[in-house]
């Protein structure tokens, strides 16, 4: 099945430019690729966060023989390239869009399993004393116009007082004394526990620690084949050999390869997120903007970008990417993203980008995440749709899965991501969904 971006974006033997994997550091995860035939109990596809996460909880939890099968190095994928927000999230839609649609009741266990996914990377990069360079303790949603510092304030109104959850309102004047001013600055909400980490430390770290409790990683063996045998094995194919397996979680996110499962086909709608990284900032440099804060940093518009200054003084600064991700495409990307960086902050219009990344975030038919096991095979299990806030959502979805597995009973999960997700209708044209959803913001955005 054709893939819906460049074969650029699928290149799993190049590693991005990033900032991450300048600084990564010296941490070397025991991982080699798949060869000859060989078997285990639980394989995972996908060595990111829901797939690590799981076989760490599988491995120290339950010390089941579990096998994670990569298709680039570990972390190649966008738990290696993200911005690293440990932050609420998973879905598209908002806290009152949740209540009505699910219920308050199914909110609220929503909203405290997002709490709970946030701590639970923290508890891990604790118990395994991961560098993962942590900064912070809340995220901050950004009034880009007086009516979005309004609306910012109903939301805040339910977090607070219906769902239970740590957020105020701060007016611009504040906003300005205490965090930076911009020409879109017009108050912000603050939202709890989020805090902001290395992703690829945070990624290599956690495969390490499953390494360490027993599991097995395979990297650059991305599965080309996957059948099932009259013994009712799984039989996952690589380039280089064959693995065996009684179940399989299927925890590719964004690059999920529909082709090898009918039952995931569809019902996915990668998009690619791109980021730059300024070279290091002076403090006379930040004081042009009056930045004084660690916090990641998101803004209302609806194209969204996300920012935070990162340890060495460099400002982290993301939004979406252009077109089918060619490399024309991905220079237009760095340079829209360094126009719009200028125009919130001029006085750093002149400032140099010296890393510049992207990859894919994963929508999908629901708006929501999709965590579950299929219904005409209950041997496979999957976890993925995170809506650009996989950090701490996929970390808790493998976590919950390797409890469902270990266990043998269905955790419960809250409604909402609850079952595989539903299909688009006609899945075909989702680029074409896509193109017309990005029309549509810019519009409104312009209208501000």
């Amino acid at each position: 099945m054709k893939r819906l971006y460049d074969d650029e974006m699928y290149r799993f033997d190049m590693p991005q430019r990033s900032y991450w994997e300048a600084t990564a550091g010296d941490l070397q995860v025991d991982a080699t690729p798949l060869t000859g035939d060989e078997s285990c109990d639980v394989a995972v596809i996908g060595g990111g966060y829901t797939g690590l996460s799981a076989a760490y909880h599988l491995a120290r939890d339950f010390d089941v023989d579990v096998r994670v099968l990569e298709a680039g190095h570990i972390g190649w994928g966008a738990s290696g390239r993200n911005g690293g927000f440990c932050c609420m999230g998973g879905t598209n839609f908002g806290a009152a869009d949740s209540i009505r649609m699910f219920g308050l009741e199914e909110t609220r266990h929503w909203f405290r399993a997002q709490v709970e996914s946030v701590e639970l990377v923290r508890r891990i990069g604790a118990d395994e004393h991961l560098d993962f360079w942590p900064q912070g303790d809340s995220e901050f949603l950004v009034a880009h116009t007086p009516r979005h510092y309004a609306d910012l304030g109903d939301t805040c109104d339910i977090l607070s007082g219906q769902l239970g959850i740590d957020a105020n309102m701060i007016g611009p004047d504040e906003f300005r004394e205490r965090f930076y001013d911009s020409t879109e600055q017009y108050g912000a909400m603050r939202e709890g526990p989020t805090f902001g980490l290395h992703p690829l430390r945070y990624c290599l770290g956690l495969a390490s620690a499953a390494v360490k409790r027993g599991a097995t990683l395979h990297d650059r063996s991305e599965v080309v084949d996957w059948t099932r045998g009259d013994d009712g094995m799984h039989r996952l194919g690589t380039s280089g050999g064959t693995l065996r397996a009684k179940r399989v979680i299927y925890a590719t996110n964004g690059f999920i390869q529909e082709s090898l499962r009918r039952e995931f086909s569809g019902r996915t709608l990668p998009i690619i997120s791109a980021i730059i990284a300024t070279r290091p900032l002076s403090d006379e440099e930040r004081a042009a903007h009056g930045w004084q804060t660690e916090q990641p940093m998101a803004n209302t518009r609806r194209i969204l970008n996300y920012f935070r200054m990162l340890p060495d003084g460099r400002l982290m600064f993301g939004g979406r990417g252009h077109g089918r991700g060619n490399a024309m495409k991905e220079r237009e990307t760095y340079a829209a993203l360094k126009r719009t960086l200028a125009t919130f902050w001029p006085q750093w219009a002149d400032i140099d980008v010296e890393y510049g990344w992207r990859g894919l975030i994963c929508f999908t038919g629901g708006l929501r995440p999709s965590i579950g096991q299929l219904e005409d095979d209950p041997s496979v299990f999957h976890g993925f749709g995170y809506h650009g806030n996989g950090v701490a959502m996929a970390t808790w979805t493998g976590s919950k899965l390797a409890d469902w597995i270990g266990t043998a009973t269905e955790p419960k999960l809250p409604a909402i991501v609850r079952g595989l997700a539903k299909k688009f209708p006609l899945p075909s044209l989702r680029f074409r969904y896509l193109q017309l959803g990005i029309a549509a913001s810019r519009w409104l955005d312009s209208r501000r």
